[in-house]
């Protein structure tokens, strides 16, 4: 269970990102974040991991306040917390499992870390990860001979190998075309309905927030303005959340891909 309870952020500049956001996600529910740009959503991902420290109220992941964490505390704590970049985050010169077996280095000590010399059991399950996602075959490739969809997935890859409680996703769809994105997302999907994983995915897409999230969770200017099921984000709340736009078109490509079971060839 991840909690939030009247989390606020303003930065030195005197913006207020975040004013008063209360929120709990519960184990294996996979959530989207939507709203304008500006609206507070990646902010909101950072202050989880504490990459920026929220100026006012509690986040609490399990009996972990994260808040309130030492340095060292938090190292700990962010093992439980795998994060999705956006743009990938990978070490272009590293080869794919090398990029996977990164996301054991707060396992290991300084040695290890240092020379890369993983557990056989890490390796294994690296090994395991790449094969779930489709690319055991390019383990040995260097990361900057990758496309994005399949950087994507080795980004996946390193966050699941945390064997972390949450997912923590920031636009994993923003640079990747409409077939890729919607191949992403669903992969996504099934991972964490197989491992029980809570997700928190920041996502400008509506129509795939829809179709691939349980919740959606709508900010405009630092606040929570809808708090519900996919469904419930009629033309009447999508105007709330962004403006005056025709939101049914939207509406209606989730339909019809619903229709067609989702599926992408």
């Amino acid at each position: 269970m991840l909690r939030l309870e009247n989390v606020s952020k303003r930065y030195k500049t005197g913006d207020l990102a975040l004013k008063n956001v209360s929120i709990e996600i519960p184990d294996g529910q996979m959530i989207a974040l939507i709203g304008p740009s500006g609206a507070g959503k990646s902010t909101l991902i950072r202050c989880v991991n504490r990459l920026i420290d929220a100026t006012e109220g509690k986040i609490q992941l399990g009996d972990t306040e994260i808040t309130t964490l030492s340095s060292k505390g938090l190292r700990k704590a962010r093992r439980r917390m795998g994060m999705i970049f956006q743009e990938y985050a990978l070490v272009d010169r590293l080869t794919v499992m090398e990029n996977v077996l990164s996301g054991r280095l707060g396992y290991v000590n300084f040695w290890q870390s240092l020379f890369r010399k993983f557990p056989k059991k890490d390796v294994q399950e690296a090994f395991r990860l790449l094969d779930r996602v489709g690319l055991m075959h390019m383990a040995d490739k260097r990361a900057d001979e990758l496309s994005g969809g399949q950087k994507q997935r080795v980004g996946i890859c390193r966050a699941l190998i945390q064997d972390p409680e949450i997912l923590l996703v920031d636009e994993p769809t923003a640079s990747l075309d409409p077939k890729t994105s919607r191949q992403i997302m669903r992969l996504i999907n099934e991972l964490c309905k197989e491992r029980g994983l809570a997700a928190i995915i920041n996502i400008h897409d509506v129509a795939l927030a829809q179709m691939y999230s349980q919740r959606v969770v709508g900010l405009k200017l630092g606040e929570i303005v809808f708090d519900g099921p996919p469904d419930g984000l009629t033309p009447e709340v999508l105007t709330e959340i962004y403006g005056e736009e025709d939101w049914e078109a939207t509406i209606e490509e989730v339909e019809d891909d619903e229709d067609g079971n989702g599926e992408v060839a």
